[in-house]
């Protein structure tokens, strides 16, 4: 835990002293920017305090990095990418590096990203060896005509494109280590108390949405299971008529519900609100076929919604005017 800890510092530090150097003049306007660090944990047992509080340092940091975006008048697609790169690197979450390993003991990860403006997105699946790839996500939208590209494909194309390439030990830390390990001899699948999914919505000064999903998937997956992150409409989705969103929980369940795609249309073709529409799926459609999980969203006016049927999720919020804040439970 304090080899952690010394790295979410060290990562948390350098992320800021980035930000701080390219930071903007704030531009008057209204942006919006939600996160979240996964849902789970247990009913009957809240995180050791220290924990938690490396988890609410971490969701600060990211916080920080997309209003640093927004303020200075960036907008709401270069809010999210930073934001979920930054909690890719943090090892503290299932994502990037930190990210669960699959039954033969390694990592393949999963993202997508949409731009609620153009209606355009991109993703990649079962990839090992992108260092962030929620950044090949974006260049998949931006740069092909495809919208999914999986494994060594999507490899090779994030290497053409320039993006950084490392060796799949680079995911590895001694924490998914050991929790492997541990499962492995108990033949289990499972979240294995590794807090899940990243992802990121915000709404720029401009009046455009964005949202993002990065994730590891589940510890003890079957090699090249892929979950709802990767899937348009299942774990994200924008569209600046209604919303944007990112979901984190049970995978096969969001797909099978299309979650992200549905908040947006409860709001378009049923006129409900977005905390409505959003609690509905949650803890109305969701829980009663036996789907765990939350989403987070932010509407074209700047309202938010986070909820969740776990016992926690991670999850942060801040807007222009300064309201902000950082929730667990």
């Amino acid at each position: 835990m304090k080899r952690i800890f010394i790295m979410l510092l060290l990562t948390g530090f350098a992320c800021s002293a980035y930000s701080q150097a390219n930071l903007s003049s704030p531009v008057p306007g209204k942006w919006v920017l939600v996160i979240h660090g996964g849902a789970g944990g247990s009913f009957t047992e809240k995180l050791p305090p220290e924990t938690e509080k490396m988890y609410r340092d971490s969701l600060a940091f990211a916080l920080k990095t997309g209003v640093e975006v927004l303020s200075g008048g960036g907008s709401s697609m270069d809010a999210v990418e930073a934001v979920i790169r930054f909690m890719e690197d943090c090892p503290l979450f299932n994502a990037g590096r930190g990210a669960v390993y699959n039954a033969e003991g390694f990592a393949e990860l999963d993202a997508s990203f949409m731009d609620g403006k153009s209606g355009l997105a991109g993703a990649v699946a079962g990839v090992h060896t992108i260092r962030h790839p929620i950044s090949a996500s974006r260049r998949v939208m931006e740069k092909t005509r495809h919208v999914l590209l999986m494994s060594e494909g999507a490899e090779e194309f994030a290497a053409a494109q320039g993006l950084e390439i490392v060796d799949p030990s680079f995911f590895r830390t001694p924490d998914t280590d050991s929790t492997y390990q541990r499962m492995l001899r108990k033949k289990k699948q499972g979240p294995a108390n590794k807090q899940g999914t990243v992802g990121c919505v915000a709404l720029d000064i401009s009046g455009n949405l964005a949202a993002g999903t990065s994730t590891g998937g589940m510890m003890m997956k079957m090699k090249g299971r892929i979950g709802d992150s990767p899937i348009i409409g299942a774990g994200t989705f924008a569209d600046n008529a209604t919303c944007a969103v990112s979901c984190t929980g049970s995978g096969e369940y969001f797909i099978r519900n299309a979650v992200a795609y549905d908040v947006t249309a409860l709001m378009k073709y049923k006129g409900m609100s977005l905390q409505d529409a959003a609690v509905s799926i949650v803890m109305d459609k969701l829980k009663n076929q036996g789907g765990s999980g939350g989403l987070i969203a932010v509407d074209k006016e700047g309202n938010i919604a986070m909820p969740f049927n776990t016992a926690m999720m991670f999850r942060g919020f801040a807007k222009a005017g300064g309201s902000s804040g950082i929730e667990v439970y």
